[in-house]
């Protein structure tokens, strides 16, 4: 691994108070990996390239790719209503009901409540089929096809429509699919089956220190939509996949990869992949994460060039980015631009001014010292809705910076790397999209 990358990664851990991290690089085919620190302060094992970290809504990409896998055999089409593979399915709305298809769904538009996470659900085989039983009582958020709202709802019932073409469970048709085709032998979605290998601990940070996060398991039912578990090592064999490939045709490879709906300037949804035209080359990924594990995907297709970054704790939201960035200038010359930032009156940031709210987490916009800051609290119900939050005091408020109108980005060195948008409706403002989420202003 590059010298400055490793002294920065080892930096930032201790900044960030991160235990373990893994990170692995595909550069125009040569391979480098390499792990950092320990799976779990509680029983700490030095973390290697072969340790086992939740990758979490990477998954999503996964199913994607499953299912262009399925399209060109001819066994599905993405613009092909829900309801033709899946005649039972059914939400409150409904439009949805009749009308969502696979592109809704793999472009988080379909409007319905996308954090729904039911108690109850069995860790069987018919897990996914449970799931989307329960989404006839998942509300309705935004009109069908409206707007981008992260929708992990819409990924469990993705997972369900591979299962009904193809007649098997999910965590079995994505090791036939993927795993086994790519020689990912160590990639997993069931805990039972890889509790005797080297895995990780997530990890959150409180009033107290580290601590280790728990539940470790998601549950079965929501695999589709974040279920994964992988070492870099085998990560950067879907990286390698993603940059060329003998399973997928070239026209259904390009589809993924290409933008479908932009949410902010230069930043797109795909199909499954998030779409970022800002930098100096076209990047596309995805992030992930779970109970205090965080994960980060980026392929530069331009440069034959991916990287994978998993860490065990809920500070790496905030070192992904900046070791992604620093790599991608190291190896390939790639640079993140700084953003311009506008000015505005008090009068002017007043207008955003107010309390939003999402299934999961509420928000607090507010004017400070001539800054418009946001401080969110979190409201609880993952990965069921029986889980509470360990805290509901909001958290500091941190400035942000206006760069175009309705779109800010951090000001902070905590949060450097967020974007937000807000979204009018008859010239007001009314939602902030915060993590991808749709909050509403109450």
């Amino acid at each position: 691994m590059n010298v400055e990358l490793s002294n920065k990664i080892r930096e930032l851990m201790n900044k960030l108070s991160i235990p373990g991290v893994a990170i692995g690089v595909y550069n125009g085919g040569d391979v480098s990996t390499q792990g950092y620190g320990v799976t779990n302060i509680d029983h700490p094992i030095p973390v290697d390239d072969d340790t086992l970290f939740q990758i979490g809504s990477i998954t999503k990409t996964f199913v994607g790719t499953m299912t262009m896998m399925l399209v060109d055999e001819g066994k599905l089409d993405l613009d092909t209503p829900v309801q033709t593979y899946l005649p039972e399915f059914k939400v409150p709305d409904e439009e949805a009901s009749k009308k969502a298809t696979i592109r809704h769904l793999f472009t988080h538009s379909a409007g319905w409540v996308g954090d729904w996470f039911p108690s109850g659900i069995e860790q069987g085989p018919d897990s996914v089929e449970h799931y989307v039983k329960t989404m006839i009582d998942d509300p309705q958020d935004m009109p069908l096809g409206e707007s981008i709202s992260y929708n992990n709802a819409g990924y469990n019932l993705a997972g369900r429509i591979l299962e009904i073409v193809t007649g098997k469970v999910f965590s079995d048709l994505i090791k036939e699919m993927i795993f086994e085709p790519l020689g990912m032998t160590d990639t997993y979605t069931l805990p039972w089956n890889m509790m005797t290998k080297r895995f990780a601990s997530g990890h959150t940070l409180s009033e107290k220190g580290i601590e280790v996060s728990s539940p470790w398991f998601i549950g079965r039912s929501s695999g589709p939509a974040g279920g994964i578990v992988s070492s870099v090592k085998d990560m950067v064999k879907y990286i390698k996949f993603h940059l060329g490939n003998d399973l997928l045709s070239k026209e259904s490879l390009t589809a993924l990869h290409t933008p479908q709906r932009e949410y902010a300037p230069g930043h797109s949804i795909a199909l499954t992949f998030w779409v970022d035209n800002t930098r100096s080359a076209r990047s596309m990924g995805h992030g992930g994460g779970t109970v205090g594990q965080i994960s980060l995907l980026t392929i530069v297709p331009d440069h034959d060039y991916g990287m994978i970054l998993v860490t065990n704790s809920a500070t790496g939201r905030m070192f992904n980015p900046k070791i992604t960035n620093l790599a991608l200038k190291e190896y390939i010359g790639v640079d993140t631009p700084e953003l311009e930032f506008m000015e505005l009156s008090d009068d002017e940031l007043q207008d955003y001014a107010g309390e939003y709210e999402a299934k999961l987490t509420a928000m607090t916009v507010a004017v400070e010292d001539g800054k418009l800051t946001l401080s969110s609290r979190y409201l609880g119900g993952f990965p069921t809705a029986d889980d509470v939050p360990e805290t509901t005091e909001p958290s500091p408020p941190l400035p942000y910076g206006f760069y175009e109108k309705d779109h800010i980005k951090g000001l902070d060195a905590s949060n450097s790397e967020v974007i937000a948008q807000f979204i009018r409706e008859d010239g007001k403002v009314s939602m902030i999209r915060s993590g991808m989420r749709l909050h509403k202003r109450l």
